[in-house]
């Protein structure tokens, strides 16, 4: 008979990471509702920087996948892995630090995300100092994780732990190799990449982040907290093997149908397009593999809202895992891309499958750890069924926003010319649709609050057992189950976590090397323009202005190779324009129009007035006003270091020139505010929109194309 060790499991870490998980989503949540209205009510940006969507629009997204989604995963990885390991965490000292490190990471973001502080880069936006704690906290979790692995008393490891280990592997690797840049001031800093190398490596790490953060962990938790909800064993053991395997080398090839039509060689948009569809079978057999789990389960899931909250989930990850591979392709992508469409089936994945399913697993939890019931199931039910109307109305608008703004872009009349050629027409016939949106936002909101509501009552109306005993036997004198089939072999690797590691990092790196490689090396692939110059110190200080404002968040600087676009907006985007863009900025939505060729089209008055106040230059536009650029000096002490780091990155300015290059600044700076003054517009050449209308002034002067037609 096999003696067995007594062990407590600690509860402690699964209550901060649920109570955390609360707490933010709310706030979140709250954020992004602000955030909706204020697309079709500007004035509630209230002239502040602060406020501001351009700033508060990256603290929502970041608040909850982070914080949210972020602190969902640890919550129910720290309780399941304890369990089917059959081991306490391996630290108690790490996990605490790890908890109280990523919080301060959540605070800290929302602080520099507001005072400006960012590198543009979507689901990226931390500066250097941030990265380096993410980075470092990152490897606490993941040395508690491996630890909890490494002295299991569970011979094999259970499908959850797979996606669970796939999820720390590859998020560090995506976070190292996409922010890696060079530091310029405590919060300012270039990465290393440029142009179409650095929108390579963007969205390698922000799509392989909605694979590895917001889906593979959940697919974890999906695989432990399903079967545990509905009292079912997983429908298919084979299934979970194809489905991790296929999953983890199919995602990370997929990025580059984030940019499809741009300047990122062709080979590599295809490569995507062809990776993206074949993610189809992996995500679906996924998907079916939870669904069946619940076969015979049905009537169960008709009165009990943790399995309705799960079913859901489950069903919106198969929606958003279909509609994804649809969208790379290029036909619909052509469609769909810069417009409110990606925006819907973002949100379907947010709200459907990670929202839910962390609700749902809160509401299986929480009762077990204070031991007692859920304090009210119909307020539960009531929180799924508001929230799904949430959803609805959430995504139903903005599919049809979506599909709308499409068509109205690419409309000719039967003459040859275009339709709409103002873009504001495109935004002032979507508005209606805004405003449901944030009905949709509302009903989810408060669903949440409801929801929280009822778990703080569960909660209080027991007591946590922060030391829950568990007895098991060790590993040592545990055999091998031959009764067990060994699919594949993979029995023999579930027993060899060593194994499973390296196997799951070469699984996941292979796609971003075939990638890279040739994007980095070959020079055929990024064709150089003799014509393209750096920018001057003054348009590097703009430039740096446009990002810390956010205003690559409603501005594309990409034209595709269409004839609906480079009749609006001009020739179109060419590789070798971007060579001295750190980072680049191509933009992932136009709520505003493309901007790659804007500079010479409006004089500098245009400029100053748009940023003052943008309808006194486009009557009924959302675009909030920038106050605080009149008003604030220019930083050119920060001049010199912005050259040197530059030049480090192979910008061609001359040896030396960091010395002389402010009495640059200063010139240019002259000039624009002589002809703002000539306008009869009160300008004084040290304020920061100086540079930022120098900046504007400069894009696409480079290139001056055939098509001159005014972005309006």
């Amino acid at each position: 008979m096999q003696q067995l060790e007594t062990f407590s499991y600690d509860n402690r870490i699964v209550r901060d990471f649920a109570v955390a998980t609360v707490f933010w989503g709310i706030i979140g949540m709250l954020v992004g509702l602000v955030a909706a209205i204020q697309l079709f009510h500007p004035h509630l940006n209230l002239g502040i920087a602060f406020t501001t969507f351009s700033r508060i629009r990256p603290v929502h997204t970041n608040a909850v996948i982070f914080a949210f989604v972020g602190n969902g995963i640890f919550l129910g990885l720290y309780y399941s892995l304890q369990r089917l390991c059959k081991a306490r965490m391996f630290s108690d000292a790490l996990s605490k630090i790890h908890f109280w490190g990523w919080q301060l990471i959540i605070l800290l973001a929302a602080v520099t995300l507001l005072l400006g502080y960012t590198t543009s880069k979507e689901y990226a936006e931390l500066e250097w100092p941030l990265d380096v704690l993410i980075a470092v906290v990152w490897v606490i979790f993941g040395v508690n994780m491996i630890g909890t692995i490494m002295k299991r008393r569970e011979r094999h490891l259970y499908v959850a732990i797979w996606f669970y280990i796939a999820t720390f592997f590859t998020v560090a690797m995506l976070h190292i190799v996409n922010s890696i840049e060079i530091p310029v001031a405590l919060f300012k800093s270039y990465p290393i990449y440029a142009g179409v190398q650095d929108a390579l490596v963007q969205w390698w790490y922000g799509h392989n982040a909605v694979a590895f953060f917001l889906t593979t962990p959940y697919l974890g938790l999906m695989y432990y907290f399903l079967p545990k909800a509905a009292d079912r064993p997983v429908y298919s053991y084979r299934l979970s093997i194809v489905h991790f395997w296929s999953l983890i080398f199919l995602y990370i090839w997929a990025g580059p149908h984030h940019l499809l039509y741009t300047s990122l060689p062709d080979w590599a948009q295809s490569l995507g397009t062809v990776f993206s569809v074949m993610l189809i079978a992996p995500s679906w057999g996924g998907m079916l593999n939870g669904l069946l789990t619940l076969r015979g389960a049905w009537d169960k899931v008709r009165q009990d809202p943790i399995l309705k909250f799960m079913v859901v989930a489950v069903t919106a990850y198969g929606m958003a895992t279909f509609e994804g591979p649809m969208l790379s392709v290029k036909s619909i992508n052509a469609l769909s891309h810069f417009t409110d469409w990606t925006i819907a089936h973002v949100h379907v994945g947010a709200l459907g499958w990670n929202g839910f399913l962390t609700f749902g697993i809160l509401y299986w939890l929480i009762p077990r750890l204070y031991n007692t019931k859920l304090y009210s199931v119909k307020m539960a039910n009531f929180h799924f069924w508001v929230g799904m109307l949430g959803i609805i109305f959430y995504a139903v608008p903005l599919y049809w926003a979506g599909v709308t703004q499409g068509l109205m872009w690419k409309q000719f009349t039967g003459t040859g010319y275009l339709q709409y050629p103002l873009f504001l027409d495109t935004v002032t016939q979507i508005i209606p649709m805004y405003m449901l949106r944030a009905i949709g936002g509302t009903l989810y909101l408060v669903s949440a609050i409801v929801g929280a509501y009822v778990l703080v009552k569960t909660a209080k109306s027991g007591s946590l057992a922060a030391e829950e005993k568990a007895q098991a036997p060790t590993l040592a004198v545990q055999k091998e189950e031959h009764h067990v089939k060994n699919v594949y072999g993979h029995r023999w690797l579930e027993s060899r976590p060593v194994q499973f590691f390296v196997l799951t990092v070469i699984a996941v790196a292979i796609g971003g090397i075939v990638e890279f490689v040739p994007t980095f090396l070959i020079k055929s692939n990024i064709p150089t323009i003799a014509s393209v110059k750096p920018y001057t110190p003054l348009e590097l200080h703009g430039r740096d202005l446009y990002v810390a404002n956010g205003c690559n968040t409603c501005h594309s600087q990409m034209i595709r190779p269409f004839r609906s676009e480079t009749e609006r907006y001009g020739e179109y985007s060419k590789a070798g324009e971007f060579v001295y863009d750190h980072p680049f900025l191509w933009g992932s939505k136009r709520i505003g129009p493309d901007l790659h060729r804007l500079g010479g089209k409006y004089p500098d008055a245009w400029h100053y007035n748009h940023m003052l106040e943008p309808a006194s230059t486009s009557p009924g536009s959302i675009m909030p006003p920038y106050p605080w650029l009149f008003t604030q000096a220019l930083d050119t002490a920060a001049t010199a270091a912005k050259i040197r780091a530059m030049r480090t990155l192979g910008v061609p300015y001359p040896e030396g020139y960091e010395k002389f290059a402010n009495k640059d600044v200063l010139t240019q700076a002259q000039q624009i505010a002589a002809n703002l003054k000539s306008a009869n517009l009160a300008a004084s050449e040290d304020k920061e929109i100086i540079a930022l209308i120098a900046y504007l002034q400069r894009l696409g002067m480079d290139i001056k194309g055939e098509k001159t037609a005014a972005v309006k």
